[in-house]
This record gives structure tokens, C-alpha cells and sequence, in this order.
């Protein structure tokens, strides 16, 4: 009786930690990279009329204040003139010192016309990620977000 019993008992603690486990949370920033020094100069500067893609943050909502992680990141991305973004050409990096890359975990969230990226793990704090990309006609666009995680 105890050996067809043992089974049926692993199995529930088994399944019972995969429910208590987020299934879609994905680590963005680890605490590692958090801690690292704040970037001396996280400014974006353009001069003159570009057609170059636009990137806008939808997700947690610009002016939102502080959010809790997991979140979701969504990314909106806009072309003009009949180009389209190029999805291989989407770089993310979290703007610390060093800089560090994103772009792999990033990924495999990447479309054509933004990332959604569900239950993104970010840790407490102020976060500046920059997003790079080009359209298919060649032409670069960038942009600065300031995701404030509550603690």
C-alpha cells in the first residue's frame, strides 16, 4: 500500500511547486547587474527631421510611477515611409557601467511591431534600458526608458 502511495505523493509536491512558480517569468535585469554603477551620460540627443523608426513604451505606462515585477514589457515600434522594422536589428541594453546587453533575452519577444514581453523580472529600483533598432530601408532609431520597480 505504501509503495503505490509514494508516487501519488511526489507527483502532487511535484505539481504543486510548479504551480507556485510563475509561468512566464523571464529575468531581464538580475541583481548582479542592478547593483553595478549608474552610466555617466543616459541622454539621447537628435538634432533635425529624421524618418528613422520610433520605439514607445506602452507597458509599464510612461508616467506610471513605481510597478511591482514581475511585469510586462510591451514595446511599441513605428516605420515610416513604407519601410518596415527589421526584427534582427532590434539591440536592447540596460544603461549601467558597463552597459550590459540585453538583446538575447530579449529576443525571442521580439515582432515586427514591438516585444511583449510577459512577467519580465526586474529588480527594486531605477532602471534605464535602451532600445536600438533600424527599418528596412536602413535608417536607425533609438530610445531611452526609466522603469521605476518598487522594492
Amino acid at each position: 500500500m505504501r509503495q503505490a502511495l509514494f508516487p501519488k505523493v511526489v507527483a502532487l509536491s511535484l505539481f504543486s511547486a510548479v504551480l507556485a512558480t510563475p509561468l512566464k517569468a523571464e529575468i531581464l535585469i538580475t541583481e548582479n547587474e542592478a547593483a553595478l554603477p549608474a552610466a555617466a551620460d543616459t541622454g539621447l540627443t537628435f538634432r533635425g527631421v529624421t524618418r528613422g523608426p520610433k520605439v514607445q513604451l506602452v507597458s509599464p505606462a510612461p508616467g506610471s510611477g513605481t510597478v511591482t515585477s514581475p511585469l510586462n514589457l510591451r514595446l511599441k515600434f513605428e516605420s515610416f515611409g513604407g519601410a518596415k522594422i527589421d526584427p534582427a536589428s532590434v539591440k536592447a541594453s540596460y544603461v549601467k557601467s558597463p552597459s550590459v546587453d540585453l538583446t538575447q533575452r530579449m529576443q525571442k519577444f521580439v515582432k515586427e511591431n514591438g516585444i511583449e514581453m510577459d512577467g519580465a523580472v526586474i529588480p527594486p529600483g531605477e532602471h534605464i534600458i535602451k532600445v536600438d533598432l533600424k527599418d528596412t530601408d536602413g535608417r536607425a532609431g533609438s530610445a531611452n526608458f526609466k522603469i521605476n520597480v518598487a522594492k
